[in-house]
């Protein structure tokens, strides 16, 4: 029985030197090997995620973290997902195609009431002013008119589901008075709500103007940066000069008036603060469908007025509230920017009065605050301000006189 175990010895021997050579021999080829063969089938599997049709959290948060955001709302996608890319409107839910019929024909009724509308303006526009109340009653008649034509503009397609569609998922046309007006619902369902906090908070009302209501969506960045209102900036991003983005929700063009005010310039020889305007340009051109205002891109013979001054704090002072102001124009004026060099001075810049002597409304507003830091030593060197080695203390109060008291009264 022991001599088979020495016969098979020296053949496991040969064997493995067999599987050796054979192992070098393939560390020699040029194929992939079975454990690079399954890492590249795990790479490729990877799935393309459609930012279309994401349904899930974990969907979103992975097709997020490449960059890309996911387009309207989730059951949305989630539909589009069982639909096998059905158009929108042909959707094979029967409540979804009954409920379609009824919002046509209700559609079918206020284009009915448009075309009537339209028909009586034409009417009121060729009456003689003096049978309407003279040109003041005429004016006032086809206001409300045009007025009540833009509200039933609103309500034909305001139930529209491919409105709503186009809306979320960025596609509207400002243009058109329904996008205008779900933009705007939208703003004052949460941002003007953010906006009027801030401004409350921080006392630019009554500090800066008596009263504020805004109606138009301003939004403020420095580069790529986007700024929220009432956020503190480093005073090197402040340095260069801001983008706005306005967003009017009136149909046509407006001009408007920027100006940027610091609210907080200590005065310390009357121990209070001043005014001081870091910038201001006027005869801006809006519209809803123009939003971007670049202040790189402004004439600076026609329009820019006061150029950008970097916001800045000295050391030792409080946080600075630097307000961002839109103002529009009246209608069809056009101020003259060399008379404005002449009588605007950058310290001492007082809103109220300028709003009165140039009949300015304001309708946008933004808010960001800036403090000494690191940076702000180099900033106010390179734009050649003063005060950047002078640090501000508060004075010590001043302790009462030491008076004693009569001893006979506690006898």
């Amino acid at each position: 029985m022991s001599n088979p175990t020495y016969t098979i010895k020296p053949a496991l021997r040969c064997l493995r030197r067999s599987q050796n050579s054979l192992h070098q021999l393939r560390s020699i080829t040029t194929t992939v090997s079975q454990f690079q063969e399954a890492a590249l089938q795990s790479a490729t599997a990877t799935p393309i995620l459609d930012p279309n049709l994401v349904s899930t959290h974990k969907e979103e948060q992975q097709l997020l973290s490449t960059g890309i955001s996911p387009i309207g709302s989730r059951r949305r996608r989630a539909a589009l997902q069982s639909t096998s890319n059905i158009p929108f409107e042909q959707l094979p839910y029967q409540c979804f195609q009954e409920a379609r019929k009824v919002l046509q024909a209700d559609r079918e009724e206020k284009l009915q009431k448009i075309e009537e509308q339209r028909r009586r303006i034409s009417k009121a526009e060729a009456l003689d002013p003096a049978k309407c109340g003279g040109d003041a009653g005429k004016k006032g008649k086809l206001i409300a008119m045009r007025k009540y034509l833009e509200e039933l503009k609103v309500l034909a397609d305001v139930n529209d589901p491919l409105i709503k569609k186009r809306f979320e998922d960025g596609l509207g046309d400002m243009n058109r008075p329904i996008y205008r007006y779900l933009a705007d619902r939208k703003w004052r369902e949460y941002k003007r709500l953010v906006m009027m906090q801030r401004i409350s908070q921080m006392h630019i009302v009554p500090d800066v103007l008596p009263h504020l209501d805004p109606t138009a969506d301003v939004s403020l960045a420095f580069g790529r940066r986007n700024v929220q209102p009432g956020e503190f900036v480093d005073s090197r991003v402040s340095e260069i000069m801001p983008r706005l983005n306005v967003q009017l929700f009136e149909k046509g063009e407006k001009l408007v008036t920027i100006v940027v005010l610091d609210s907080d310039v200590p005065n310390v020889e009357k121990d209070s603060f001043d005014y001081r305007c870091h910038f201001l340009a006027t005869n801006i051109p809006l519209s809803p469908s123009t939003t971007s205002l670049p202040f790189s891109v402004l004439s600076k013979e026609s329009q820019v007025v006061l150029p950008w001054l970097p916001p800045h704090a000295q050391k030792g002072s409080p946080y600075h509230r630097l307000s961002i102001f839109v103002l529009q124009q009246p209608e069809g004026k056009i101020f003259d920017v060399e008379a404005m060099r002449t009588k605007e001075e950058r310290d001492g810049f007082i809103l109220r009065s300028f709003n009165d002597r140039y009949m300015v409304k304001p309708i946008g507003v933004h808010l960001f605050r800036t403090i000494w830091d690191e940076g702000t030593d180099g900033v106010m060197k390179r734009a050649g301000l003063e005060g950047a080695n002078i640090e501000l203390r508060r004075k010590k109060p001043e302790a009462l006189p030491y008076k004693k008291k009569d001893g006979a009264r506690y006898r």
